[in-house]
């Protein structure tokens, strides 16, 4: 049921509502603004699950009449949106703890927090690593950025577990608001991360480095049969990639030879790359036979 992205997404839906609702509880009775502020990161959560699970419903549907090129750059507007929401929240966040050091305020029944944050970092270490695994598996930005999410609560989640427990130790009611502060900043590096993987491909960023090399080894590897390749252009939607070249054949090669060499490198491509379009454009060899130095071309076999 949770093994694919949606029931995925769904699974991470249901537990961040359920973590909001103990920790509002908790912050409410306890009157701790590093609660609250938890309460807020995981409101974050939420709403990146449940952009993660409508965006992944969308980016899933097959290439159609209006969107040939498929639905995949819903994921990257989805994370995204996701970015901007985490830092509107991080930036109310240090408001509240601002506010909060100005004022002063006592912090009470620390047991339920205690007790909400401990459950909090479990339930949250379980979900986040089922989702960066599904993540992995089907190469869902969505996804993974929603992991990243509940990975960085995790962390909070601890900073604010131990410093009420300090809290209770020592009674310096102070490190509460700080804690609140310290969680804000691993929002914010949350979002700039988040930002980073999903606004690229936006704007048609090209694949990674090691990517486009794999996609010219496959190339490569078929030196016998072909002569070379330009114009290679490479770009991401969510999980899909495009790729389009152009492709340089001896000039005797038949029409059924250059269509077989296609359809082999795209199976090559497509192993490598999983979720790969590939585009070839042939051409024939400019150059005349008697002035090619090349010793890999097919006609110079048969002089």
């Amino acid at each position: 049921m949770f093994s694919t992205r949606t029931g995925a997404a769904g699974l991470s839906v249901f537990s961040n509502t359920l973590l909001i609702l103990l920790k509002v509880a908790a912050g409410i009775l306890s009157g701790s603004i590093s609660i609250i502020a938890e309460a807020i990161h995981s409101g974050i959560d939420l709403v990146a699950a449940l952009i993660a699970f409508f965006s992944l419903r969308i980016a899933g549907r097959p290439a159609d009449r209006e969107h040939p090129f498929g639905h995949g750059k819903v994921e990257n507007i989805s994370g995204t949106i996701e970015a901007v929401l985490i830092f509107v929240a991080a930036a109310f966040i240090v408001y509240e703890v601002t506010r909060r050091i100005a004022v002063g305020a006592a912090v009470e029944y620390l047991s339920i927090g205690i007790g909400v944050m401990a459950a909090s970092v479990v339930v949250n270490i379980l979900v986040s690593r089922h989702l960066l695994r599904i993540a992995r598996e089907t190469d869902s930005i969505a996804l993974e950025a929603d992991a990243r999410h509940l990975t960085t609560d995790v962390y909070t989640s601890l900073g604010v577990l131990g410093g009420l427990v300090v809290v209770r130790i020592t009674g310096l009611n102070i490190l509460d608001p700080i804690l609140a502060l310290g969680v804000a900043l691993f929002i914010l590096k949350t979002a700039y991360d988040v930002t980073r993987r999903a606004f690229p491909p936006l704007i048609d960023v090209r694949l990674p480095e090691d990517e486009e090399a794999l996609i010219a080894s496959c190339i490569i590897e078929h030196y016998g049969e072909l002569l070379g390749f330009h114009e290679l252009r490479t770009r991401k939607a969510g999980r899909e990639r495009q790729i389009d070249l152009h492709l340089v054949v001896a000039k005797g090669a038949s029409v059924e030879e250059a269509h077989s060499l296609c359809d082999h490198l795209e199976s090559d491509i497509k192993r490598k790359l999983p979720y790969a379009t590939v585009m070839i454009h042939i051409e024939p060899c400019e150059m005349a036979c008697e002035e090619c130095p090349s010793s890999y071309c097919p006609l110079a076999k048969k002089r």
